[in-house]
């Protein structure tokens, strides 16, 4: 009688910032999709999933890098692949060299390190602003897509811009080598809600044409990039569907963006951001909107409800 085939190990996966706001998501996303995670970050995560393995590092150094990547006594002896999203998050939290020398230098580390520990399946975290952003100057064309050269407007986006460029010639290099960079919009999530819509002050999200993405999107997006056949450079915009506004896209537009041509026509609340490239070719389909957050506080709620009731009948 022959033994039964034994079940593929998962895949070991490293999380760099995974403590922030969107990491968090990515981390239990990964997990519980069944990928063994590795959070690499200064801090642990304030929200921690079972089975997650910390490990303290700082991403400015490269050899704390590479041995990150390579070995860990007493935790792990190989990675397979890399998710990287530490940085600081945005612009105007350090000055300007500090900030572009912190997260190009923490980008550059992870990707010659991951290069040195041979390993090809590379997932970042590269930036909406990338387009753009903030639009003081009007896009060439609406929605906007991957199609048109970058436009950093700032030093963050700027480190952004670099580290594709980076990305790029890695994969030059290395032609077995998968580099994607997921472009995310404005990270959002449950605890964000209550404050939208935005009509009221509709001039405070023209910055980045109205539009965001929920961080459990955002975790789909990365599992669905680590796990495609993709091979070399790739980048991906990964926003919502919908815009963080109750007016119609195309009254905003004609409001905001008058003389921009429109390459595509679009109806009800779509984004401005085009997601297509995403969901062509990686398959990613947004699961949240702001806009049901009302009614999946409700069903959290619900089960105490109904516990209550069952606490009575008997």
């Amino acid at each position: 009688m022959s033994s039964p085939t034994p079940s593929p190990a998962p895949q070991r996966v490293a999380v760099t910032g995974g403590s922030g706001k969107l990491g968090r998501a990515v981390v239990r996303h990964l997990a519980e999709s069944g990928w063994e995670v590795v959070l690499l970050d200064r801090v642990p995560s304030p929200d921690p999933v079972d089975g997650v393995t910390y490990v303290q590092v700082d991403l400015a150094d490269y050899g704390q890098v590479l041995q990150a990547l390579t070995h860990v006594d007493d935790r792990y002896d190989s990675i397979d692949a890399v998710v990287h999203l530490g940085a600081i998050p945005a612009p105007g939290l350090v000055p300007n060299a500090t900030l572009f020398t912190n997260n190009v230098t923490a980008s550059y580390n992870v990707f010659a390190a991951a290069r040195a520990a041979h390993i090809r399946n590379v997932v970042w975290a590269s930036s909406e602003t990338l387009l753009g952003i903030p639009f003081d100057l009007d896009p060439p064309y609406l929605p906007v897509d991957e199609e048109y050269a970058v436009r950093p407007e700032s030093s963050y986006s700027l480190g952004k811009a670099v580290d594709e460029e980076m990305a790029r010639h890695f994969t030059r290099w290395d032609r077995q080598l998968k580099m994607i960079g997921l472009r995310f919009s404005n990270v959002m999530d449950d605890g964000d809600y209550s404050e939208f819509p935005w009509d009221d002050t509709p001039e405070k999200k023209t910055f980045n044409l109205f539009s965001y993405i929920d961080a459990r999107d955002g975790a789909q997006a990365v599992r669905r990039a680590l796990e495609s056949d993709l091979v070399g450079y790739e980048t991906f915009i990964i926003a919502a569907t919908d815009t963080v506004m109750a007016t119609p896209t195309a009254v905003l537009a004609e409001q905001f963006y008058p003389t921009v041509e429109r390459r595509a026509a679009v109806e009800g609340t779509d984004s401005l951001l085009s997601s297509d490239k995403a969901r062509d070719l990686l398959g990613f389909v947004p699961e949240y909107s702001w806009r049901t957050w009302g009614d999946r506080v409700g069903k959290q709620e619900a089960p105490a409800d109904d516990q209550d009731d069952a606490v009575d009948a008997r």
